[in-house]
């Protein structure tokens, strides 16, 4: 194995998550399971720190274990580690968030499958000691979380009036940004956003993003 590398600032790590590798609006990854969720703050809530606790937790075990699992198969090794604490997690929000969970629950079960989270065991745990690793994966997994909220809140107001359940117009103003599609137009929508922030701030447009991965 590599030797440990020297991490970036923490103010760094954390930044990245949420802005310059937003999960969601820069590297386009799991947006299948964003756009079915986030009808509702709530379930993309749920969700959101689901993935935070998973990624978090995962990237320190990866960065643990590192050293003594064989480098052809630390893929498989990765996914049973996400695999675990993806179990708990299930188990966890099955007991005491029952109602959301009947909305989320599935979604829930297919995090072990989320591409942001193996690959940043893959591309940061294996290089980095454990510390370095509980801030890349809060990062990560806060810009995921901030992601599914923002969405959700935006689809919820325009599709449904009102904001984590609580009516807010009297009406409903675009009853198209609850479906499938307008989930899509939401996220692609906020990645432009991104995109002219960055624009103002002087920097670079990012190379094409990771796609719609799971």
């Amino acid at each position: 194995m590599s030797e440990h590398r020297t991490p970036p600032p923490v103010s760094t790590m954390l930044m990245r998550g949420l802005f310059e590798e937003n999960p969601i609006f820069r590297l386009a990854l799991s947006l299948c399971p964003a756009v079915a969720v986030t009808t509702a703050v709530k379930n993309g809530l749920m969700l959101g720190v689901a993935v935070l606790v998973v990624q978090v937790l995962s990237s320190m075990s990866g960065s643990l274990v590192k050293h003594i699992i064989n480098p052809k198969i630390r893929i498989p090794v990765f996914t049973l580690l996400i695999a675990i604490w993806v179990s708990a997690m299930d188990m966890i929000l099955a007991a005491y968030f029952a109602d959301i969970y009947q909305q989320v629950g599935l979604y829930v079960k297919l995090i072990v499958a989320f591409a942001i989270i193996i690959s940043r065991m893959e591309l940061f745990s294996m290089k980095h000691s454990v510390v370095p690793c509980f801030w890349d994966g809060l990062g990560m997994g806060l810009g995921f979380l901030v992601g599914l909220v923002l969405a959700g809140a935006f689809r919820e107001l325009l599709g449904s009036g009102s904001i984590y359940g609580i009516a807010v117009l009297p009406f409903k103003p675009l009853l198209l940004v609850v479906l499938p599609a307008g989930g899509f137009f939401t996220i692609g929508l906020i990645m432009a956003l991104f995109n002219w922030v960055d624009v103002k701030r002087g920097h670079k447009l990012p190379a094409g993003g990771g796609g719609a991965h799971g």
